[in-house]
């Protein structure tokens, strides 16, 4: 009997692997469909609570306030509880907040809401790939992360069209409050079936258990501390700053303005430019870390790309008039060699002991969210300062383009600061996996 029970562990191993990936990966399709939703509703937002731009602006900005101010916290108590608990509490927090915000009579009931949305979705990304790091080898996370960003950009691309036409159908209360059932639902199913690791998945004793999940000892600043003091840690923060801050900035603000002022696109067409950036990043984000991970190395898939991406500023620098596949081909590959930055996760991960991939996960990935916080407002500070002064249009887009241009060339030269960490964990070697 103990004989057949030892056999079917290898089986009861993948089901839980594949369940807590599953689990992870729905919660963070839901994630990246709350952060971009509210664009493609900005005209039943308005009708519905009278709102004026500006206020429509602060609603939708109040996910991105509490996602950014969590990661470190998450990062830590992601690695002191373990993710499975932390998840499953995301997850009912963000029904609760999306059903709220489905609900809401008046603009302050539907920015809590979506704070509360924020705060529930923000554990997401760092507990999955605690998950990520405890189920699967070190070789493959850089793989299964990018299959994550991979299904989770696919969440933000449903919120773009497909939400508008679903919401010419029903009405988008009564989406929203579907969507706090759903992301609840996952909760309650992370919490029932999802285990921090394979020694936590009560495996008969002596079966095929793998890795430990790696929780942190000691106390909650220990092991931010030796995150932080870890000088090989902050190369990936600035990285993300750098690249994923700029394409955000772009994509998600800036480049349909651009196109349309300077270029005299319509915004139908100049949609179509950031849908094929975004299509791209989804993809490529899957095949960059595929590609470092059969490759055995981090940097040059980082350095490479990284130095693609900032190639592809200098047309919109110079204002340089495309024929239109050009134009979308440009934009494509903007997408495309933007995912250098997906790679800093990984790295992070190796480049600090197993038990604290949470907290140095959540380190660099809190450049991603501060890039658009400082980017997006300071961009727009430069155009408007540029035509207060009589510049026209391109020459004001040019000012601030050029901006990002030179943001996007400090994440590149942070990428050649980057330890190699030959795609295993070097935490304890005494060189820190410099080359």
């Amino acid at each position: 009997m103990l004989a057949t029970s030892r056999d079917d562990a290898p089986r009861r191993l993948r089901l839980l692997r594949w369940t807590a990936f599953g689990l992870a990966a729905g919660a963070y399709v839901l994630s990246l469909f709350h952060r971009v939703a509210p664009a493609a509703i900005a005209g039943e937002l308005r009708h519905a609570f009278q709102a004026s731009g500006a206020q429509l602006g602060a609603l939708a900005a109040a996910y991105f306030a509490v996602y950014m101010a969590t990661q470190v916290p998450t990062g830590m108590l992601v690695d002191a509880l373990g993710p499975r608990r932390i998840l499953a509490a995301g997850g009912l927090v963000a029904g609760a907040g999306s059903l709220v915000f489905g609900l809401a009579g008046s603009l302050p009931v539907a920015a809590a809401g979506r704070g509360l949305v924020g705060l529930g979705v923000s554990v997401t990304f760092i507990s999955a790939l605690k998950l990520v790091a405890a189920w699967f080898r070190e070789r493959e996370f850089a793989t299964y992360s990018g299959l994550l960003n991979f299904l989770g950009n696919a969440g933000a691309i449903l919120a773009a069209a497909p939400l508008a036409w679903a919401v010419g159908l029903t009405s988008w209360r009564g989406l929203f409050a579907a969507l706090g059932a759903l992301s609840a639902a996952i909760g309650v199913l992370t919490g029932l079936l999802v285990r921090d690791g394979p020694q936590g998945a009560a495996l008969p004793r002596g079966s095929a258990a793998a890795a430990p999940s790696g929780r942190g000892e000691g106390r909650w600043y220990h092991g931010l501390w030796t995150v932080a003091r870890n000088r090989a840690t902050w190369p990936g923060f600035f990285v993300n700053f750098g690249l994923a801050g700029t394409y955000l900035t772009f994509v998600g603000l800036w480049a349909v303005p651009y196109l349309v002022e300077v270029h005299g696109l319509s915004r139908e067409a100049a949609s179509l430019r950031t849908s094929a950036m975004l299509v791209a990043f989804a993809v490529f984000a899957l095949l960059t870390g595929t590609f470092s991970d059969r490759l055995g190395r981090r940097k040059p898939p980082m350095i490479v790309l990284g130095l693609l991406y900032v190639i592809c500023w200098i047309p919109w620098i110079a204002s340089v008039r495309l024929p239109p596949a050009a134009s979308v081909a440009l934009f494509a590959l903007m997408g495309a060699s933007a995912t250098a930055f997906t790679v800093s996760w990984a790295s992070a991960k190796e480049l600090n002991p197993p038990a604290l991939a949470g907290t140095a996960i959540a380190v660099v990935n809190t450049g991603v969210f501060l890039g658009p916080t400082v980017d997006q407002p300071l961009v727009g500070w430069v155009v408007d300062r540029a035509r207060a002064a009589g510049a026209s249009p391109a020459e004001a887009f040019r000012a601030g383009l050029g901006v990002l241009a030179g943001l996007a060339l400090l994440g590149l030269l942070a990428a050649f600061l980057v330890r190699e960490t030959h795609c295993r964990n070097v935490a304890g070697e005494p060189d820190g996996g410099r080359p």
